[in-house]
């Protein structure tokens, strides 16, 4: 439960808290959102936990689901039922949201956190390790104004030097990124974490499932708050164990805000952070004799030149064209999906305008 903490405790720092328009503070109170579970949510304004729902004029100005409350998002409420029950009305504007592609094949948008400071990106140093799979990760996070950490667990299994190979792998990647290799098993460890996460900013929690993120937070909790599984002997993936995504107050008062395991890490229009994650191709291309270059078959191309000549990864080239594709080809089913949502919109407006006129 987070009872009877100050909204700076919850992350409302002062920089945000100036944005905040102080007239409507005269109708409404200041909340945030800790918890989603399918079409309700939880809510603390900082005395209480309360149990919330949108308004009738939220819900008909909603026009997508980025529209709707994530996890950490700050929410202008009003309260009723001697505050037992939240009304949002407003979504303040948010300094970072995390989102991906929803799963399967509907082309739509999943909110995963909101205001988010820090992404620990966490990897287990045994089959789960995916260079590939991390720049996707990173690709998202760098999309989403927020910065990106690696939390490398499971360290204890790995074979005796290829930890370091791991971590240089990471760092040929990205050169700047902090890695933070751990176990769940190790006392010492587990005395660094927490000092790892700053009081009162907000971390984001992601990674596939079996990597070991709910021991993590129930181990820096020093209690079993939440449940875990046994991860396949066959194949070492894990099963969801977190099932909703919620905010988590730390002892030393850092905000944590954990998710269910990936299996799927779908990408729509996220250019700007391909670009950042794979700045040596975004260097190269500028080199490249066509302004309009593909850099898939053209002559004078810098980057398959740099690839003849072995001055690039290969998998990472590949990575970064399929991921390229991949977020382009999203984006325009996307706006497809949202041009005949908005024609379908127009027809039931017409419909139901044309009945009121026969009245």
């Amino acid at each position: 439960m987070i009872d009877q903490l100050p909204l700076e405790k919850l992350g409302l720092s002062k920089e945000y808290l100036e944005q905040i328009d102080p007239e409507k503070l005269y109708g409404f109170q200041l909340g945030r959102v800790i918890s989603i579970n399918k079409n309700s949510c939880i809510i603390s304004n900082g005395k209480r936990e309360i149990f919330s729902e949108l308004s009738g004029k939220f819900l008909f100005n909603a026009e997508t689901s980025l529209d709707f409350p994530a996890v950490g998002d700050w929410v202008y409420i009003e309260l009723f039922n001697d505050e037992s029950l939240a009304v949002i009305h407003e979504i303040l504007p948010r300094k970072s949201l995390l989102k991906r592609k929803s799963a399967g094949k509907k082309i739509d948008y999943q909110l995963i956190a909101a205001n988010i400071d820090t992404a620990m990106i966490m990897q287990s140093a045994d089959s789960n390790y995916n260079l590939r799979r991390l720049e996707r990760y990173l690709s998202m996070i760098n999309e989403s104004n927020m910065r990106p950490v690696v939390l490398l667990s499971k360290s204890d299994l790995a074979e005796p030097g290829n930890l370091e190979k791991m971590i240089a792998g990471i760092h040929e990647i990205m050169p700047d990124i902090k890695v933070i290799p751990f176990s769940n098993n190790s006392s010492s460890d587990l005395e660094m974490l927490p000092k790892v996460f700053t009081p009162e900013k907000t971390f984001c929690l992601i990674g596939s499932s079996g990597v070991g993120k709910t021991t993590l937070i129930n181990n820096l909790l020093q209690e079993e708050k939440f449940k875990t599984q046994a991860i396949r002997e066959k194949d070492g993936r894990g099963k969801h164990t977190t099932s909703r995504r919620e905010l988590i107050i730390l002892r030393n008062g850092a905000i944590i805000i954990d998710n269910p395991g990936m299996r799927e890490l779908g990408i729509i229009s996220i250019e700007s952070g391909i670009t950042e994650t794979f700045n040596e191709f975004t260097e190269l291309s500028a080199e490249c004799r066509f302004n309009d270059c593909t850099h898939t078959v053209e002559e004078g191309c810098a980057i398959l030149d740099a690839l003849e000549k072995g001055m690039v990864s290969k998998e990472r080239y590949r990575n970064y064209r399929k991921m390229q594709k991949e977020s382009l080809f999203n984006a325009m089913s996307y706006i497809e999906k949202r041009q005949r949502d908005k024609k379908f919109g127009k027809y039931i407006r017409s419909v139901l305008k044309y009945k009121r006129d026969k009245r």
